[in-house]
Parts: structure tokens; C-alpha cells; sequence
């Protein structure tokens, strides 16, 4: 499975976005200066390209953290859940434990077999009465 999903989505993935880094390969700056757009202080030169892909992943993980954070009653919910369960499931273990005990007290003993030549029912292989 995991190499159908490399074959399908991941090859081509891939080459689209070689293809888009080889479109988009020219030069831009990019200020981080919102006051001085001629002169900024903080700006970086890059291509294209690398600009678009880093601000595609940036936006992916911002997106993912966003998620993960407001998913995080959920996931308390079911830890609590989790819990209740794991402690109900040793409550019931422990209540079968004790009714086999009492069980267990209550059968009457059985009377000790006669072990015989052929064994506790008194039958050869055959099953014929001795």
C-alpha cells in the first residue's frame, strides 16, 4: 500500500514541484521592515520559488498546531474515558474472581474416582464396560 501511495501521489507531487521551482527561479527580496521599504533593515534575497514553498510549509504547520491545539479537549476526554474503562474492566475482573471463588465453595466435593486398571471410568480403549 505504502508504495501504490508513493507511486500515485508522491512522484507526481514531486515533479510538480520541480516544475514550479524551475518557472519561478528569479530573484525577490523580501523585507521585513514595514517602516523603510526602500532601505529596509531586514530583508533577504531569494528565488522565487523557495519563498512560495516555505510560506506553503509555514502555513501547513501553523495550520497543524492550530488543530492539534484546539483538539486537545478531545484527546483529555479520551484519556479520561480510557481510564473509566481500564478501571471498570479490573472492577469486573476482580467480581469474576470472587463469584468463582464462591462458586467454588458452594460445589459440593466430589467423591474421589476409582482409578481402576483402565483408568477413572472403569471402560478399556474400546469403551466396553469391564
Amino acid at each position: 500500500m505504502r508504495k501504490f501511495f508513493t507511486a500515485v501521489v508522491l512522484i507526481p507531487l514531486g515533479l510538480i514541484f520541480i516544475i514550479f521551482a524551475v518557472a519561478n527561479r528569479h530573484w525577490v527580496t523580501v523585507s521585513f521592515d514595514p517602516f523603510n521599504s526602500v532601505t529596509p533593515a531586514v530583508a533577504v534575497t531569494l528565488p522565487l520559488f523557495v519563498v512560495i514553498i516555505a510560506s506553503a510549509i509555514l502555513g501547513v504547520i501553523a495550520g497543524g498546531v492550530t488543530t492539534w491545539l484546539r483538539q486537545g479537549r478531545w484527546r483529555r476526554a479520551a484519556r479520561r474515558h480510557e481510564a473509566d474503562a481500564r478501571q471498570a474492566r479490573a472492577e469486573i475482573a476482580d467480581i469474576r474472581a470472587a463469584a468463582a471463588r464462591d462458586d467454588a465453595k458452594r460445589r459440593p466435593a466430589a467423591a474421589p474416582a476409582q482409578l481402576g486398571f483402565y483408568g477413572s471410568a472403569g471402560r478399556d480403549k474400546q469403551g466396553a464396560t469391564l
